[in-house]
């Protein structure tokens, strides 16, 4: 018998549908129902590609004796952490100040009042490890709600205080300048790993959000550091496990700090951050790495993440089955000798394995390796290296495949337009470009209500009910910034405007702060406000990014004040936590620079025009915003009173209100930009 999530589009709420556990989504008449029976609510989030969440799902919301003990004693709601970043934040926030450490699965138990008093992550079946059994601790909770109640409610005022005098004062003691940033830079070489790229230890995480800061410094100061950590980490990472050598794609995180085995699942936000960064890397240095890395991650998207209705889907499980029945981490992309050897024969096996670093010991679990890169192939190689690599792909396509978790994120897509829409138009993929603005089409057609109000979620092409969040008004309008530079069409500029002038009526706070919830969403016992750039940018900096380009666009000041304002959280987090806050000092960098604006006018079909639009798009200038078209054109507040040079083409640059005389030659706009 399926329980109240068979009617939800979440594909992680779907997966619970026919526990035996009676769950609720998130909804105030789940609530409702645990005032009615006087009992607490057990609140367990989690997404559809998280490994624990299954093994905790396996173990015991589908044991009829646990969810018996469930059902009996608790509200169970469940939440997808990717439809509800709101709830997971505020209730990880509670998790992380009582233990000291968060994660998913979380489990929480509330009152009836959404009130939490009872934390934890995963829990096992039985005890191990010190940690008590799940169902010791139901009896546990039910015991304490039922004979110590007043110590529950005491406990539950006591964190819901403690959470509400967190509000965040950044903002209005002035934006970061050079000194800040330069802070900033020194504090990622201290933790930077020289052996591995990379920064910090194990488990180590693709820091695409600080390779844009150090790219971008670069391109400010010249600092040639900067750069090399860059460059360095991003062959490390290509070169390393997290990277799909047969497939294109980067894993979530490598588990070791050389990047050799990755979590083997794959994320959209993940995926489009790191290939709008290789491209970046490429106007800085050229390398072909950067290029070939920057299209296998583009072409991933499209082939394994577009779905049916030209969005972009979530995530790939790390798990699948492994060719017994059994579901198991990597199955899909490892490799043994002998499964070489069946898809190659022997002679091509050899090399093969010496090529990726397959072992006969194994760099995985069970004798089986993950593909790497140790170094690059001989140019005698070089077809013999492609044909295995094709006949690995297309054995491995006979594989059962990782789950899909189908839903489309509004902000996770906008990053992906963005990158598409820049990688495309730099490498002269036009069909990449494409891609992008179906996907931008579909959030306009099934995310955005007529007053340009986001739903965060749709499935199948259908809007889901939560709504938007800050950064998915951010990212969102960041993706429409990028097509409208790529396509020329204006039309996306003023769809990114409408989307912006809701987050300064909706979002904002006083002295520049921002909410990551707007003003008339649902209330929770705290409005959520977080700064930092964790595996995406926050609403926060990805905010402030995109009211600067708009700014720079169209010469707003409320727009540019909010971005500055904004970026107060930088000058105080960014010397101090510099890896913490990477897109918000790559945002500060284009700040400092201007950032640049771009105007290239001339006749569509005039290759002197492209030449220039061309250069203008390999601009390595932080944070630059263009505009191209016929002068005088509507499509674009930069193009007014541009006028032609003695009736050819032209590119005008102008920063902080003051303009250069136009150019006509690409060399001399590109020492410009």
């Amino acid at each position: 018998m399926a329980n109240r999530l068979a009617h939800e589009t979440s594909p992680y709420l779907l997966q619970h549908a026919d526990n035996p556990v009676d769950w609720w989504p998130w909804s105030a008449e789940a609530f409702e129902e645990a005032r009615r029976r006087d009992v607490p609510v057990l609140l367990s989030v989690g997404y559809s590609s998280c490994h624990w969440c299954h093994v905790m799902a396996h173990e015991s919301f589908e044991d009829d004796t646990t969810a018996a003990l469930v059902n009996e004693n608790f509200v169970a709601v469940k939440v997808d952490r990717e439809e509800r970043p709101d709830v997971d934040a505020v209730y990880m926030e509670a998790v992380q100040a009582a233990t000291g450490q968060g994660g998913w699965p979380m489990t929480v138990f509330l009152t009836p009042d959404a009130a939490p008093f009872y934390f934890g992550t995963y829990f096992p079946p039985e005890p191990r490890h010190g940690m008590p059994s799940f169902p010791e601790v139901l009896e546990g909770v039910k015991g304490a709600w039922a004979d110590r109640r007043d110590e529950v409610g005491e406990v539950a005022e006591r964190i819901v205080k403690d959470l509400a005098g967190r509000s965040l004062a950044y903002g209005g003691d002035g934006v970061p300048g050079e000194e800040e940033l330069a802070q900033a830079l020194l504090g990622l070489t201290r933790e930077y790993d020289a052996n591995h790229g990379g920064f910090g230890g194990a488990p180590k995480f693709p820091p695409s959000m600080t390779l844009e800061f150090l790219l971008r410094c670069h391109a400010r100061t010249g600092s040639e550091g900067a750069l090399q950590m860059a460059a360095d980490t991003c062959e490390a990472m290509a070169r390393g496990g997290i990277y799909d050598q047969l497939g294109g794609g980067f894993a979530r995180y490598a588990v070791d700090r050389a990047w050799v085995v990755p979590h083997f699942e794959k994320m959209l936000y993940d995926n489009a951050l790191l290939c709008r960064a290789y491209a970046h890397l490429w106007k800085a240095d050229g390398s072909d790495l950067a290029r070939r890395v920057a299209l296998e991650t583009a072409d991933f998207l499209v082939r394994e993440l577009r779905t049916p209705e030209g969005g972009f889907a979530s995530a790939l499980d790390a798990d699948s089955d492994d060719g017994t029945g059994k579901h198991v981490e990597g199955a899909y992309y490892v490799w043994t000798p002998a499964q070489l050897t069946e898809v190659l024969g022997a002679e091509d096996a050899a090399l093969a394995a010496a090529h990726y670093g397959v072992t006969e010991d194994g760099t995985f679990e069970h004798g089986s390796s993950v593909l790497q890169l140790p170094q690059e192939a001989g140019p005698a190689d070089a077809d013999r290296i492609a044909s295995i690599a094709a006949r690995l792909l297309a054995a491995r396509e006979e594989r059962e495949r990782p789950g899909r978790d189908d839903k489309v994120v509004a902000a996770w897509n906008g990053l992906a337009i963005a990158a598409l829409a820049e990688t495309g138009a730099l490498f002269d993929r036009p069909d990449l470009v494409e891609r992008a603005t179906e996907a931008a089409d579909l959030l306009v057609r099934v995310h955005m209500d007529e007053s340009a109000r986001l739903t965060r979620t749709s499935k199948d092409g259908r809007a889901g009910t939560n709504d938007g969040v800050l950064e998915d008004y951010a990212d969102v309008a960041e993706g429409f910034l990028a097509l409208a530079a790529v396509t020329g069409e204006g039309a996306w500029l003023d769809f990114a405007g409408f989307l912006l002038d809701l987050v300064l009526d909706r979002f904002t706070a006083e002295g520049g702060a921002l909410y990551d919830t707007a003003h008339d969403a649902e209330a929770l016992i705290r409005r959520p406000q977080d700064p930092t750039d964790n595996a995406t940018p926050s609403g926060w900096t990805a905010a402030a990014g995109a009211l600067l380009s708009y700014a720079a666009h169209t010469g707003s000041d409320a727009h540019r004040a909010a971005a500055e304002g904004a970026l107060g959280v930088v000058k105080a987090l960014g010397p101090r936590a510099p890896r913490f806050i990477g897109w918000g000092l790559a945002v500060s960098e284009a700040l400092l620079d201007g950032p640049r604006e771009i105007a290239v006018v001339g006749a569509p079909g005039d290759e002197a025009f492209r030449e220039l639009r061309r250069t203008a798009l390999r601009a390595t200038a932080p944070g630059a915003v263009l505009a191209f078209g016929a002068p005088d054109s509507e499509e674009f507040p930069l193009l007014r009173d541009r006028p032609l040079v003695a009736g050819g083409p032209a590119a005008y640059v102008c920063r902080h209100f003051t303009c250069d005389a136009p150019v006509t030659d690409p060399e001399a706009l590109r020492r410009k930009l």
